[in-house]
């Protein structure tokens, strides 16, 4: 029953066993690491990492926030650009897959160059493996969707709705990245409580959005790989959001309690 039911939003054909074998890698993975954010055991780029950071730097290598975070989206981006010309008349559906994973990174990469204030080092090795995991991921979906050609589409069609939700979450998501910049004045390194947009409801709406702009994909691209990314990320971001929460809340005592961590009124 509940086969039936997805197979009417998503591509009929078996997918081959590297696919299969990388839905559950992609969403067992990005939960477990949603789920150690939980705990405490943060990914080695983040503000909650550097605060203790002191301890294990002097046998990391490390590099400037603003090239570790370009060679994090990098890679993804020109895998997706590359694949115009490695994959030509693909038809529709496809090329607005691979658009919107282009535009995606091309947007961070534009963010890390003009819009990010930076207070903080990255690690190499976890550049490296962030770095690898978003390109991998990225070359998936786009051989996932090459794999449909020739097999009928979905009964429901779901691209165009997806387009819509795909532009709502990466505007959404760039407006509240441009509203983080403006909290701190270049050089200075201090944290403040974010407000605007929707950061008066939760304390990571572009969390939220990043989840709507690959939902969005999901949607124009209705293969199960696409599917099981956005799920893994969801859990991802809803660990990671928590942690924020969390942070902010054991840094600030005037942060506001009905501040959620990333759906508002809810979570």
């Amino acid at each position: 029953m509940v086969m039936s039911v997805l197979m009417r939003f998503i591509y009929p054909q078996p997918p081959p066993v590297f696919i299969t074998a990388m839905c559950v890698i992609s969403v067992v993975s990005l939960a477990l690491f949603g789920l150690s954010e939980i705990i405490g055991k943060h990914l080695q780029y983040s503000k909650f990492w550097n605060a203790d950071s002191h301890k294990f730097i002097a046998k990391q290598i490390k590099l400037s926030s603003r090239t570790g975070m370009l060679m994090l989206y990098a890679p993804a981006f020109l895998a997706s650009l590359a694949s115009f010309a490695l994959f030509p008349r693909q038809g529709f559906r496809f090329l607005l897959v691979n658009s919107a994973l282009t535009i995606h990174f091309f947007k961070r990469i534009l963010e890390v160059l003009f819009i990010h204030k930076y207070s903080g080092a990255m690690i190499l090795d976890s550049v490296i493996t962030i770095s690898l995991s978003y390109c991998i991921s990225t070359a998936t979906m786009i051989y996932a969707q090459h794999l449909t050609q020739g097999f009928p589409e979905p009964p429901v069609d779901l691209k165009y709705v997806g387009i819509v939700i795909f532009l709502v979450g990466i505007s959404g998501n760039f407006y509240h990245h441009y509203l983080l910049s403006k909290l701190r004045e270049e050089g200075d390194k201090e944290y403040k409580v974010p407000k605007g947009g929707l950061f008066d409801l939760v304390i990571c709406p572009h969390y939220f959005f990043e989840i709507l702009g690959f939902v969005g994909i999901s949607c124009i691209s209705q293969t199960l790989y696409a599917f099981s990314f956005t799920l893994g990320t969801t859990f991802y971001l809803m660990g990671r959001s928590y942690a924020t929460r969390k942070w902010y809340l054991s840094k600030f005592e005037d942060f506001p309690k009905n501040v959620k961590a990333l759906i508002p009124y809810v979570f």
